[in-house]
């Protein structure tokens, strides 16, 4: 009886982080929710595909979290459904399960793979010349002095400003803004899809990193160059899913 119920009003949810690139192994959050009125929930134990995780305890009225790592090993939708919960509780001698139904959609971006286009790039964009701009960054003239903020490098603190106030105070350079770029993946000259794709990926995530307004032209669509989270994000998602036609 107290096996059985040990399974029982429990609700279980399994969140992945934003960007899961292949062959990375990320971190997945499992939380159990225990909605029974008396009984605290006992050694549940997680199945779902590849996801492996143990909630020791979870109290009555609450919920327990805990974190296990995962690896998706191609790009791609990867769809996991009906996951397992199981325990041994009480006595160890029988394990019972209970099939619970969800079903979670991962898009998994593509491995990222160093190459020179990244490169190419940057030094298309400085040959057309580069000009400052407004934004906050750590490569250019300094256009403020703040409040030292947790994380701020030791190399851009003030320190005549630190001395003169007394609170350490940090220097703000603008940062140097690229002429936009625009890659079409048909005319990269990669013969391997996979390979292709890996570049291209990592060739985005590479400019973005360094303030380039990255633009993707793929499979008639176009991106049009941006320097957003959500735009490198569509970007990647548009790779991840990508299928050679004919």
């Amino acid at each position: 009886m107290f096996g059985k119920t040990n399974l029982s009003k429990l609700d279980l949810t399994i969140d992945f982080p934003q960007e899961i690139y292949a062959g990375s192994r990320v971190p997945v959050k499992v939380t159990m929710r225990n909605r029974r009125r008396f009984l605290p929930a006992f050694l549940i134990g997680l199945h779902a595909d590849r996801i492996s995780a143990l909630v020791p305890f979870t109290p009555v009225r609450g919920t327990s979290s805990v974190y296990t790592g995962v690896t998706f090993h191609e790009r791609g939708l990867h769809t996991i459904e009906d996951p397992r919960v199981y325990s041994v509780f009480p006595f160890n001698f029988f394990t019972r399960f209970k099939r619970l139904s969800r079903t979670y959609t991962i898009t998994v971006l593509p491995r990222l793979k160093a190459c020179d286009l990244a490169s190419l790039y940057r030094k298309e964009g400085r040959s057309r010349g580069e000009r400052t701009s407004d934004r906050i960054g750590y490569d250019s003239d300094i256009v403020s002095i703040r409040e030292y903020v947790r994380g701020d490098p030791i190399k851009y603190i003030h320190w005549k400003a630190t001395a003169r106030t007394g609170r350490l105070k940090t220097k703000e350079h603008s940062s140097l803004s690229y002429r936009p770029v625009v890659i079409e993946f048909d005319r990269v000259l990669i013969r391997d899809i996979e390979e292709r794709i890996s570049c291209v990926a990592y060739t985005i995530v590479q400019l973005l990193r360094n303030n380039v307004p990255v633009g993707l032209k793929i499979d008639g669509r176009l991106y049009p160059p941006d320097v957003t989270a959500v735009h490198r994000l569509n970007m990647l998602r548009e790779l991840a899913v990508y299928e050679k036609h004919g």
